[in-house]
């Protein structure tokens, strides 16, 4: 099985020796985040985020199913994960790698169980139709942090995805295409968001958004999951040395700070995007037509 290329004895000695004088490679503070750069696409519900040279691409769909039967009232909103060799050599295709399950799982608790996403309001028809929500985010390249960058990325495709308007006849659900309505955006509860803290010197200090050299050389991980109203949803302590109390309260403390920061930049993304579609005022005339 291919392995991630380790960083030689230098390169670790040299990394940790900097770190113990708060001085990274590339310049930042120990609690700087890399620049991001978020975009969308042509179509609703795809975010691409680059985070230094790490880069995800989320992608959004929607289909009309039956829903579970123990939850008759609730559509469906699953994530999936898929690394390939473009991104990284450790990433085969078809085989999960832990890197992928352990992604994987964090997201689907940052994500899914904190009910980010109303499943209610995809209920069309109570144990007949719901729509079912599909997040997929590729791994185009591994630089380190792909927790962080999945989150963002699909975060900001939820937001930026519209479903199709339907109506309800009877038994019946008739889904119109945008030519006949204008589609409508998913109902979020909240924006939870992830910021990983790596640890150090035996958790003692602590680094935010590490690039992939920095992330070899950590000695443990923390996750923490809140939202811009400081509520928090997860914290995971992902092995290594272990954190006392004290840091496990400074990492929440950084974490819904930056958590502020990046839901900020996710608004203005979406607000930069909505400026551009909005060509002469049309998306408010078809909110008109749609309310007559």
């Amino acid at each position: 099985m291919p392995r991630e290329a380790e960083p030689s004895n230098n390169e670790r000695a040299f990394i940790l020796e900097a770190l113990q004088q708060d001085i990274r490679l590339d310049g930042r503070a120990l609690e700087s985040f890399r620049d991001i750069q978020l975009s969308f696409g042509d179509e609703y519900g795809v975010a691409d985020v680059q985070l230094g040279k790490t880069r995800v691409l989320a992608r959004i769909a929607a289909s009309l199913t039956a829903p579970f039967p123990d939850r008759k009232f609730d559509g469906i909103f699953t994530i999936t994960t898929e690394l390939s060799p473009m991104a990284s050599p450790a990433f085969e295709v078809g085989r999960q790698t832990e890197t992928e399950t352990l992604l994987s799982r964090l997201l689907e608790v940052a994500l899914r169980r904190s009910s980010a996403l109303s499943t209610e309001s995809l209920c069309l028809l109570a144990g007949s139709k719901v729509w079912s929500v599909t997040a997929t985010c590729h791994i185009l390249s591994h630089d380190g942090n792909l927790l962080d960058s999945c989150c963002i990325a699909i975060l900001a495709a939820l937001q930026h995805y519209r479903l199709p308007d339907t109506t309800v006849r009877g038994e019946e659900v008739v889904v119109h295409s945008v030519e006949e309505r204008n589609p409508v955006p998913l109902a979020m509860l909240h924006h939870p968001l992830c910021v990983t803290m790596f640890l150090f010197e035996g958790g003692e200090k602590v680094v935010v958004d590490a690039t992939l050299r920095e992330q070899q050389c950590c000695e443990g991980e923390v996750v923490v999951t809140a939202n811009k109203h400081g509520e928090v949803c997860q914290i995971a302590k992902l092995g290594g040395v272990p954190a006392g109390a004290l840091v496990l309260l400074k990492c929440v403390d950084v974490a819904v700070a930056k958590v502020k920061e990046l839901d900020t930049l996710i608004a203005k993304a979406l607000g930069r995007d909505a400026a551009t579609r909005d060509i002469g005022g049309l998306m408010a005339e078809l909110s008109a037509e749609n309310a007559r």
